[in-house]
């Protein structure tokens, strides 16, 4: 299969475009960049961390996403999942 041309692809309905994709690919590999993760996302997609964090977490409930990526998706939302928990319990008075 010949990935080049899948990420250079147009996005399809419902599927991802290409700020996805890097979104995705940013994902994978944040931590080969030097500095902080958002002055890596700023540089890059020209996004508050804020903003980055709303488009990432549209993108994991996005099936395409899901498609494109299984691991890294399914990965990313079990962390946001326990992170979630984590919320919830503090709130709850409930310290994991």
């Amino acid at each position: 299969m010949n990935t080049a041309a899948a990420t250079d692809a147009p996005p399809q309905p419902g599927g991802l475009d290409e700020r996805d994709r890097q979104i995705l690919a940013f994902e994978r590999q944040w931590w080969k960049y030097a500095g902080s993760k958002e002055q890596a996302v700023h540089d890059l997609f020209g996004l508050s961390a804020t903003r980055y964090y709303q488009v990432l977490n549209g993108l994991l409930d996005n099936p395409a996403a899901l498609a494109h990526d299984p691991m890294l998706v399914k990965r990313l939302r079990r962390l946001r999942a326990a992170r979630q928990r984590q919320r919830s319990a503090r709130r709850l008075g409930m310290e994991t």
